[in-house]
């Protein structure tokens, strides 16, 4: 009977490990779509942004009207890796 004992005593703890580890998923999954709803926000002002500014102003920054969507592509690919590091520095120190 201690082996019987021994799973029962250790299917509670089990249990809670992997409800834990299915909310995280979940809370990942909310958490992904959250910033990509938030991102593609972002990326729709920062367009609107530059698509008023004049030739001149945009040339002072460095690019052309042209470049502008190309640029703000660039610019969300830098966010999302600086955003994974974060992520995974985070997941670290946990």
């Amino acid at each position: 009977m201690s082996i019987l004992s021994d799973i029962t005593d250790t299917t509670p703890i089990a249990l809670q490990r992997s409800t834990r580890n299915i909310a995280r998923g979940v809370f990942r999954v909310i958490n992904n779509f959250v910033a990509a709803i938030i991102a593609e926000r972002e990326r729709q002002a920062n367009l609107a942004i530059l698509r008023n500014l004049s030739d001149r102003e945009l040339w002072d920054i460095g690019i052309a009207r042209s470049q502008i969507g190309a640029g703000l592509a660039e610019a969300a690919k830098e966010r999302a890796l600086l955003q994974r590091s974060l992520a995974e520095r985070s997941a670290i120190r946990r």
